[in-house]
């Protein structure tokens, strides 16, 4: 790429876009002065950059056949070897497709990507290869990340292997069909407001978000800087204790992770729950769109927690029901800024870049953005205005909110060990047909995250166990804990599978 001038043409049309009173002279005046920058912008495309390890040969995949792909939950297929021992030896992993794997095709669920192959491996996909790990490809997400069900992805709609014709849930949907399917054991997912919960939950597999900080997102296509998680996704809670174990801690590029506290997650397992006290958010249930069924399955599930020995009381958190007012403030200009205005990567943050990906978008925006899913669109639009006409206001204010918010539940963590709910509020829903009105499929997309995303918010670790079903679909309960620590929460959900078995 070659930078240039810019002509008076371009900064006049720059300078009406903000308002400014200037005349050609002026214009070509402030020309002149950025000849210097401009030089600098000119060394550094003769300057080369580090790029993320590439540690492991690998072929390039291919696109699997309908015939091998029944839920439609992988974009891409693998088989990329780790090292020949380690942690997860053995051990198969799906990667979420907004994750980089460096020669494989990567499509975020959006046209917009499309075409797109990265040449660097993600910190947690170099992480999982070092500890024996073998990517068994890419799974399908649903349109830049940006719902919470699963018909929104670019190919096509990702089907619950509990029932073809309900939704996965988003928008780590692929990840979690292939874990329930039994393709692999093991994947990762993201979550922004509860992608990787809500799939898990509605998929009957276990789902953690991590503490906000806890896993590198280096190398993954991000949504919003504050609210971006990266997490296990597997049919045991041994299996989210060992992925965890491989891909959580700093790594020097990732300013977030820079207090990150690990722990020993495997020796968690088995430990029992004598001792341990359980809150049951009495927010978490009741909502106006609660199953009351759903409701009284989570109960049930957390009543067994009591008779397996842990110790169980009602916490009331009002603030809870102020999460997803806040959530909406902070993700709404913050996707739009960050994800689209900033072509994938946004800046400002002493982070790594994968350049590639930020041009491959860029060019998509510049495109495709008409093939956007109408989620996406919603999102820039309304993000766009916040922005022009109150001037970052409510992004601002919903900051600041979200510390009370955290507040809140460091609050009542004093006196539990960790918080109880239902995951989601209702069970898988319906795909909406292909042809259905904008405010369905809108509605249909976001309808679920009441308990999900205040969490993403406050940046405590959450879990969804699973812990029963209805009328074949299975509900989560979530359990949610103090920063950092995640094996207190893989303490609590192994003891509840010995129990299950």
């Amino acid at each position: 790429m070659t930078v240039r001038l810019p002509s008076i043409e371009q900064l006049k049309d720059i300078s009406q876009t903000f308002g400014l009173a200037l005349a050609d002279d002026d214009l070509l005046s402030f020309r002149e002065l950025m000849r210097g920058p401009i030089a600098s912008c000119a060394r550094l495309d003769r300057l080369v950059e580090p790029k993320l390890p590439v540690k492991y040969p690998r072929a390039p995949g291919y696109r699997p056949s309908s015939e091998e792909n029944p839920y439609n939950a992988w974009y891409w297929k693998t088989e990329i070897k780790g090292a020949s021992s380690g942690l997860l030896a053995g051990k198969s992993v799906a990667i979420k497709d907004n994750i980089c794997v460096a020669g494989v095709p990567m499509m975020n669920g959006s046209q917009l990507l499309e075409g797109y192959v990265p040449e660097i491996d993600a910190t947690v996909v170099t992480r999982i290869l070092e500890a024996g790990g073998t990517i068994a490809g890419k799974a399908a997400c649903e349109d830049l990340c940006f719902s919470g069900a699963s018909h929104t992805s670019a190919t096509g709609p990702i089907l619950n292997p509990h029932n073809v014709k309900h939704s996965t849930g988003g928008s780590s949907g692929g990840s979690a069909a292939v874990v329930a399917a039994g393709d692999v054991p093991m994947a990762l997912g993201g979550d922004q407001g509860g992608s990787i919960r809500t799939p898990s939950s509605w998929c009957g597999i276990y789902g953690l978000k991590p503490t906000w900080g806890l896993v590198p997102t280096t190398g993954s296509m991000p949504i919003s800087y504050s609210v971006d998680h990266c997490g296990p996704m597997c049919a045991s809670t041994e299996d989210v204790a060992r992925l965890l174990t491989v891909i959580a801690g700093h790594d020097g590029l990732d300013p977030r992770t820079q207090l990150a506290r690990t722990d020993d997650y495997l020796a968690a397992l088995g430990k029992g729950l004598s001792g341990l006290r359980v809150g049951v958010l009495k927010q978490g249930f009741g909502h106006p769109e609660s199953d009351p069924e759903v409701d009284r399955i989570a109960r049930a599930a957390i009543d067994s927690l009591a008779a397996t020995g842990a110790t169980v009381s009602e916490v009331s958190i009002p603030m809870h029901y102020e999460g997803p007012h806040i959530w909406s403030g902070i993700i709404l200009e913050g996707a739009a800024e960050m994800m689209l205005k900033g072509y994938g990567v946004g800046n400002n943050v002493a982070a790594y870049y994968p350049l590639s990906m930020q041009e491959a978008f860029a060019r998509g925006m510049a495109s495709r953005l008409n093939d956007a899913s109408e989620t996406v669109k919603l999102v820039l639009l309304l993000g766009e205005y916040l922005h022009r006409h109150y001037h970052n206001r409510y992004h601002s204010k919903a900051q600041n909110l979200r510390v009370l918010l955290r507040d809140a539940y460091d609050q009542a963590l004093k006196d539990v060990d960790m918080l109880a709910m239902p995951t989601i509020p209702f069970t898988a829903t319906p795909i909406p047909e292909p042809d259905c009105a904008r405010e369905v499929y809108v509605d249909r997309a976001l309808n679920m995250q009441a308990n999900t995303c205040p969490f993403d918010v406050s940046g405590h670790p959450a879990f969804t166990i699973p812990c029963g079903r209805k009328d074949g679909l299975p509900v989560g309960l979530m359990l949610v804990g103090r920063h950092f620590e995640e094996a207190r929460l893989i303490q609590a959900a192994s003891a509840f599978e010995a129990r299950k078995r």
